[in-house]
């Protein structure tokens, strides 16, 4: 997908456009002015958030039943669980990522597949790192079937700062392993739901990179 011609943008999501060239206009102006620590406020702003709409181009690994990170960040927890009543899962393993400000927030599909369902839901605002925040932040989940009818869910969770999940595909879209499909702004959590049979290869604490770091296996199917 081909976000901007400028190569300037290349780097940076479109969500972010709008803030950066924002921030870098207030900066000429209040520069030309003469405001002093207005445009120095505004140049830190306009860099930071640069930074944190960047989008980097990620390669997915080729090894065969691999499921890839959705998000950048820390890995906060992994746990058996029931799965999302939503998603029509039973039972899961539930791999969750913390995103501070400071990583890439562009999320990435953990899995190739069809796009079954998403689900939105409004909500409050705490931390992300707290276990309250899967049930009560702002959320979004979607769900995704490989091509061997095997379910996969990914909640987005807005977080303290974050204030708008943006997702970009919808129901019946066919997303390959790595591709894009949302972004958090300014801090959030990505929990991701595998079938109880894959092999785990992250550890709580471990950093992940979105589409490139290898969560886990799933089974081979003959």
């Amino acid at each position: 997908m081909k976000f901007s011609s400028l190569p300037i943008m290349d780097r940076i999501h479109p969500e972010g456009h709008r803030w950066v060239i924002g921030f870098g206009l207030a900066t000429i102006i209040f520069f030309l002015l003469g405001w002093g620590w207005l445009w120095k406020l505004t140049l830190i702003l306009g860099i930071f958030c640069g930074s944190f709409f960047r989008d980097p181009e990620r390669f997915a690994p080729l090894k065969e039943g691999s499921i890839v990170s959705p998000a950048d960040g820390r890995v906060l927890s992994v746990t058996e669980v029931d799965g999302p009543e939503l998603a029509g899962i039973k039972e899961s393993i539930k791999v969750s990522i913390f995103m501070s400000i400071f990583n890439v927030h562009v999320n990435r599909s953990p899995a190739a597949g069809r796009v079954l369902d998403i689900h939105y839901k409004a909500g409050k605002f705490f931390s992300a790192n707290l276990d309250k925040a899967a049930e009560e932040n702002e959320r979004n989940l979607v769900v995704i079937e490989d091509d061997y009818q095997r379910r996969i869910a990914f909640i987005q969770i807005a977080g303290l700062i974050a204030r708008r999940i943006v997702c970009f595909v919808e129901p019946d879209d066919r997303l390959e392993k790595g591709e894009r499909f949302g972004l958090i702004r300014f801090g959030s959590r990505v929990d991701l739901y595998l079938p109880t049979d894959t092999e785990i290869d992250v550890s709580v604490g471990q950093h992940v990179k979105a589409g490139e770091t290898i969560i886990g296996y799933l089974p081979n199917v003959d």
